[in-house]
């Protein structure tokens, strides 16, 4: 793989990164406190429908966390086979991956045929 096009996706990666995790800090009923969190529910309201909605919110949040998570992850492992120079091979035949489909999705581990094999399989 060009390392011209692997700077180009670890550029993308880091500033996807960042936003991701602004958005988790705004987000999460929870206050990150170095690689840990720490919960934070003090702030739920005097009021029943305070609460009912404070609740609401939490659990909305909750479930948007977890998927700002996952893509943290997905980030992270992208980052990682870049610096253990593997970014851009597929994970089960261990062929590169087009460029266009990492363009599309930077964090993707699977070539296009690996990929509907296994979603086929399922």
């Amino acid at each position: 793989m060009k390392k011209a096009f692997v700077a180009e996706m670890e550029a993308l990666l880091h500033a996807e990164r960042e936003k991701i995790v602004n958005e988790l800090v705004r987000v999460s009923p929870r206050v990150i406190a170095g690689d840990a969190f720490d919960a934070d529910y003090n702030t739920l309201g005097d009021k029943e429908d305070e609460s009912a909605d404070k609740a609401a919110e939490i659990g909305d949040n909750l479930s948007l966390e977890n998927e700002l998570s996952s893509a943290l992850r997905d980030i992270d492992s992208a980052l990682k086979a870049i610096t253990n120079e593997t970014y851009g091979t597929c994970k089960y035949c261990k062929q590169l991956i087009d460029e266009a489909r990492l363009k599309v999705r930077p964090t993707s581990t699977s070539c296009v045929a690996c990929k509907k094999t296994l979603t086929q399989e399922m």
